[in-house]
């Protein structure tokens, strides 16, 4: 870059605040692993020379983020500063037009970011933050979203509309499904399909990746019996919303206020669920692809909308043992996730 468009770059208002963002951006996702990534997926360079290799448009997408109201030519423009400071921009490169931007973009793929992030994307509080732990587990939490896309054929095809008809979405919407750690709110695993795509089925393709030191905790959507055993499957503790319709037969009561039940398959019913049951209630090993023992904690929200009624929250939990954690305990990291009101544990 030369020095009058370093001058340019300065006015164009890469401010300080600009700078610290990039500055982030680096330590947390380095050269060698950008690299790595492009090689992993195959993107390297065409051609020495150009203007835009595939590490620029790494960080160029990244920086997209950092700068959502910037058209392209200011977000690299912005960009192309920190760059020459990192030793990764050339000085006889210049800034190109939004379209040689766009077809750099479309060289590079979506593969080369899709490596960088399960490279790096991992929890970062650390021992003494606050909220973070309960316990010996971290507190993990996953959750789903739609995302506006791009208003293209492409888009539309690939990710489809929310609605129909007059009710139907301005832009093709993604649907997301992460998992996040609470205290940070990093995203550590993503997956991203159409709207066509349930959050369950999304989620299915994050359970391998759950880590035995987390409690992953999940709002009701995602509950389903095949799901609880996958989730579980890794070693991770799990502490879930349930509706209604759950059926938690109370087997005995915990002095915390919480009780032993077990969740049993959805196809077995009659009397050979009472069976199942009562084997639980007996301390019987249970045949996971059938049965498994749970412990259940309830809570109200109270009356939000001034009816005189309030709202009661039943989640199920792995940790069967009140002595691992308590209900009140239990309760209160599921209230500070979700962002609940007041809330007393019972």
């Amino acid at each position: 870059m030369s020095g009058d468009h370093g001058v340019a770059a300065g006015q164009a208002g890469a401010s300080f605040t600009d700078l610290i963002s990039l500055g982030v951006l680096a330590a947390s996702v380095p050269r060698d692993v950008v690299d790595t990534a492009v090689a992993a997926r195959g993107r390297g360079a065409k051609r020495a020379g150009g203007k835009l290799p595939p590490h620029v448009m790494v960080y160029f997408a990244m920086a997209l983020a950092l700068f959502a109201d910037d058209d392209y030519e200011e977000v690299m423009t912005r960009l192309s500063e920190t760059l020459e400071s990192w030793g990764s921009w050339d000085e006889s490169w210049t800034v190109p037009t939004s379209g040689g931007i766009t077809q750099a973009r479309a060289r590079l793929g979506s593969e080369p970011m899709a490596e960088v992030f399960d490279t790096v994307a991992v929890p970062v509080a650390e021992e003494l933050t606050r909220g973070a732990w309960l316990g010996a587990w971290r507190l993990m939490a996953i959750d789903g979203f739609d995302w506006d896309t791009p208003d293209t054929e492409e888009n539309a095809a690939e990710f489809g509309c929310a609605g129909s008809g007059v009710n139907r979405s301005a832009f093709p919407k993604a649907r997301v499904v992460t998992i996040s750690e609470c205290a940070s709110h990093a995203v550590v695993a993503a997956a991203i399909g159409p709207m066509s795509s349930g959050e369950q089925t999304l989620a299915r393709n994050l359970y391998p990746d759950l880590e035995p030191d987390w409690l992953l905790i999940s709002d009701r959507n995602f509950y389903g019996y095949h799901d609880w055993n996958t989730a579980r499957a890794g070693g991770a503790q799990l502490l879930w919303r349930v509706s209604a319709s759950v059926t938690l037969p109370v087997l005995g009561a915990h002095p915390d206020g919480s009780y032993a039940s077990v969740l049993i398959n959805p196809k077995i019913r009659g009397a050979a669920r009472a069976r199942l049951v009562e084997a639980a209630r007996r301390g019987d090993q249970l045949d996971p692809d059938r049965a498994v023992a749970v412990r259940v904690l309830e809570y109200t929200v109270p009356d939000r909308d001034g009816n005189g009624t309030g709202e009661l929250i039943a989640l199920i939990t792995t940790i069967t043992d009140p002595h691992d954690a308590t209900a009140e305990a239990l309760a209160q990291a599921y209230h500070q996730r979700w962002g609940a009101t007041r809330s007393r544990a019972c």
